[in-house]
């Protein structure tokens, strides 16, 4: 693709890193067939072609406007198109640089402006998402039954484990709801992982991955998650940690952007890239490992895997948790359109609420056709998005294998 930035972009950072990206291009539409924007809506400039024309428009000089920036909310960031395309193009960063240019050049309606606001100050926090959600079980009967229907079930004492020195050593990446909504994602984690040798080692100091605040145009507080989550490992890192584990693959993709988000900050930069190349997704840490006789409750043996857009498109990790239950000795049902979103995306399905559900059908419909027992994720946003709506139960795909190692070992 031939670019001519205006003179504001030439020499920036910002301009220069997106010029590289839309130079790949090379027009195919071979993206635009597996956009599930584009398939809902059939509008080109809804899809990864439409919007990389947008995007460039506005680099070389045309007016951003209010029609721009709803095209590029449309977008899930789901990176289906990156998968598919021949060439290499970056999407996803392009369309975040994209998304913080037209952030600054309009102004949102005010009830836009303060449910974004809203979303970064309350989601990265553990502490205030946790009271917001008190709240909403205290008012839950006076709820319309589309928010009630949001609220999780409240989890049990599944969710605490104490930990045992190990050999091994990898560090957990808690995050920020998965800690007040599903506590019993990790607790799991670190029961398996002991019995593969491994402590799983808390870092309380750490938290929000940035993810929230990088893809609502927020890069400069995206920054300060990342740079108090570096120094809150980076001690435990010189100590001999041998990983990162994430088990939200949304968290994951974020961690190993860390690398090129702070690539020009010449105090993290390597501290950064180290992080990132530490960072692994739980199934990296046990997609080896033999397993001895499992013992599957009979409730749960028919599983439908939801390979969350971050595990497959951004991690690039796809069939790996579902080789691990299948080994286990877990009955995977097929999945129709597997490489389509849920419509979760992080905020998405609160901001685009009508994409978002329509999504959510479709693939709940996909997902359920073979009568599944259970259906599993691997990422926070996607299992209560899912949960929503589902008539079959949602879990992590970890308590799963929890539940099925509970009283066997590893090999």
């Amino acid at each position: 693709m031939q670019t001519k930035l205006s003179e504001k972009y030439k020499h920036s950072a910002q301009g220069q890193e997106a010029e590289a990206i839309l130079r790949a291009c090379v027009h195919c539409g071979f993206c635009t067939a597996t956009c599930p924007t584009y398939q809902l809506l059939g509008d080109e400039l809804d899809g990864p072609r439409g919007r990389i024309y947008q995007i460039k428009q506005v680099l070389e000089g045309a007016e951003a406007t209010a029609t721009i920036r709803t095209h590029l909310d449309r977008c899930l960031t789901c990176r289906s198109c990156e998968t598919t395309c021949p060439s290499g193009v970056r999407y996803g960063r392009l369309v975040d640089i994209g998304r913080e240019i037209i952030e600054e050049q309009t102004e949102r309606p005010w009830l836009e402006q303060l449910q974004r606001k809203a979303l970064r100050n309350i989601l990265p926090y553990p502490q205030r998402f946790r009271l917001l959600l008190a709240l909403g079980y205290l008012v839950k009967p006076a709820l319309p039954t589309s928010l009630a229907k949001k609220l999780p079930a409240q989890q049990g004492k599944r969710y605490q484990w104490s930990p045992k020195t190990q050999p091994r050593k990898v560090l957990a990446f808690d995050g920020c709801v998965q800690t007040v909504l599903t506590p019993s994602t990790n607790a799991a984690a670190a029961r398996v992982l002991e019995k593969l040798g491994i402590e799983l080692v808390s870092v309380p100091q750490a938290g929000c991955c940035g993810a929230v605040s990088q893809h609502l145009a927020a890069p400069e507080e995206a920054l300060s998650f990342m740079r108090r989550n570096i120094d809150a490992w980076w001690p435990l890192i010189e100590a001999g940690a041998e990983a990162i584990m994430f088990s939200a693959s949304g968290c994951g993709v974020m961690l190993k952007a860390y690398a090129q988000l702070l690539k020009h900050d010449s105090a993290y930069a390597a501290k950064a890239e180290c992080v990132s190349v530490l960072a692994k997704d739980l199934s990296e840490l046990i997609a080896d490992s033999k397993f001895g006789s499992t013992h599957i409750p009979a409730h749960l043996q028919k599983v439908a895997f939801h390979s969350p857009c971050t595990l497959q498109h951004g991690l690039k990790l796809n069939g790996m948790v579902e080789s691990i239950l299948q080994k286990a000795g877990f009955e995977l049902t097929p999945v129709a359109n597997a490489h389509l979103c849920c419509g979760s995306a992080g905020t998405y399905s609160i901001l685009q609420p009508a994409l978002a559900q329509q999504l959510l059908a479709n693939k709940l419909e996909h997902l359920q056709t073979n009568q599944p027992q259970v259906i599993a994720s691997a990422n926070i946003g996607c299992q209560m998005h899912l949960a929503s709506e589902a008539k079959t139960p949602v879990v992590h795909w970890i308590e799963l294998l929890d539940q099925a190692l509970a009283d066997p070992i590893l090999n």
